[in-house]
């Protein structure tokens, strides 16, 4: 890990220094954020692109008062592909793009009443389960990518890679430190490619014949098709903002802790919270999966203690460079299912763990029968992929359905004050949002 003194929010680093701390963020987010992509059937340069983009709209929007990087977020997973099934990938980004509005509507209301109202509907009982359901929905497809070749046959060697790939993660997550010890993602990526190409799984003939220079393939509106509104997509990705919302609220006073900064009151939570939906807006009108904070650049911040936004913009440009060179979307196209299968086992069970851990952290009482019941419908419904059919083109899906119902219950059952634990992650005031417009 490159490390030296503390290095402020404004301070610009040496220029040797300045691209080495950028590189660190750029390869701590890079194998998380082309891993989304790859499941969703998206272009993975647009994704670093896109990236890239979004983290300096972000920069722009906090005025260049909150050091955070934007990379892919996983949330967005099944309801991308529960979207494109019913619209193609433009439908996918047409709703994409709403959620991307939520965000500012969210920011707006915020800047102008506070932030307690937001508290009100979504304590941890509500969001910890949902967090859990979006990553246990993805474990099948984790499994199905492991196990079962392109014939949609079960593969030994496919289920060894993904073993292996898998092995090599969690021992650079358990045994590896300083720098190499936030990349873990990456080494698992890089060793179950390589026990692969060594299987014979690996087919190289698009990296011989990719171009160093290749512009994205980008989803663009009004330019590669002509958007439309569909009620369906609309309730398949708006009400995973619900989720997104509250991750970076938690992101942000993760980062304010980090930094010794109170970045919920100065810029302020809508500043950042507005940055977010600008960046999955510009996702969106690109053909790139939404955007959200990345819990492993916070990482970086804190080992090297090097918070200049100007170092996250470095990588930023860094991450747009990259979605410019043909060979290394080529390379990400080439990697087997079986690889990322490995990887997405772990990834996608610390999503669901990390929902536990919502709950372990503000101390929520599970054996309170508010609680128990919340929690437990959340799941169930979640999990079990409960749908509403509204009409033969509109269905809500079962995570927004786990989420509304969840929310429901919180709001008509008793005894509200035990499912908020020992959370202060929403404390803000009126009086406190209005000093930071």
């Amino acid at each position: 890990m490159i490390q030296g003194k503390e290095v402020g929010i404004r301070e610009i680093p040496r220029a040797d220094k300045w691209l080495l701390f950028s590189l660190q963020h750029l390869f701590a987010m890079f194998g998380a954020t082309v891993l989304v992509p790859f499941l969703v059937d998206l272009s993975p340069a647009t994704a670093l692109l896109t990236s890239g983009l979004g983290t300096l709209a972000y920069l722009l929007v906090t005025k260049g008062q909150i050091p955070a990087y934007l990379g892919s977020s996983f949330a967005f997973i099944i309801p991308i592909q529960s979207a494109t099934l019913i619209g193609g990938m433009e439908g996918a980004m047409v709703g994409a793009f709403l959620a991307g509005l939520v965000y500012g509507v969210v920011a707006l209301i915020i800047k102008s009443i506070g932030v307690n109202w937001l508290m009100k509907i979504l304590p941890p009982i509500v969001v910890g389960p949902v967090i859990m359901v979006i990553g246990l929905s993805l474990a099948g497809s984790a499994v199905n990518q492991a196990m079962y070749n392109t014939a949609s046959e079960y593969s030994m060697n496919y289920l060894m890679t993904a073993l292996v790939t898998l092995g090599i993660t969690i021992i650079a997550t358990m045994f590896f430190k300083g720098f190499f010890g936030l990349v873990p993602i990456l080494f698992g990526l890089v060793g179950g490619y390589s026990f692969a190409y060594f299987l014979g799984l690996v087919d190289t003939t698009g990296i011989k014949e990719a171009a160093w220079f290749s512009v994205p393939e980008m989803i663009v509106p009004f330019v590669t098709y002509t958007p439309s509104f569909s009620w369906s997509i609309a309730f398949i990705m708006v009400p995973v903002a619900v989720v997104t919302l509250s991750e970076h609220i938690g992101q942000q006073m993760v980062i304010s802790k980090v930094a010794g900064r109170n970045f919920i009151k100065k810029p302020g939570l809508h500043r950042s919270i507005l940055g977010d939906g600008v960046a999955t807006v510009i996702a969106a009108g690109l053909g790139g999966p939404p955007n959200t904070t990345y819990g492993e650049n916070i990482g970086v911040m804190t080992i090297t203690r090097v918070f200049s936004v100007f170092v996250i913009g470095g990588a930023a440009v860094l991450a747009i460079i990259f979605s410019f060179i043909g060979k290394v979307s080529a390379v990400i196209s080439s990697i087997p299912s079986p690889v990322m299968g490995g990887v997405s086992i772990l990834l996608f069970g610390i999503i669901a763990s990390s929902g536990l851990r919502m709950l372990i952290d503000n101390q929520i009482n599970i054996g309170e029968k508010r609680n128990l019941i919340i929690s437990s419908v959340i799941l169930v419904l979640g999990i079990g992929g409960a749908f509403i059919q509204v009409n033969e083109s509109v269905q809500i899906p079962g995570m927004a359905v786990a989420a509304i119902v969840g929310i429901f219950l919180h709001l008509v059952l008793p005894n509200k004050e035990i499912s908020y634990g020992q959370s202060d992650m929403f404390g803000d005031t009126k009086e406190e949002s209005s000093q930071t417009k």
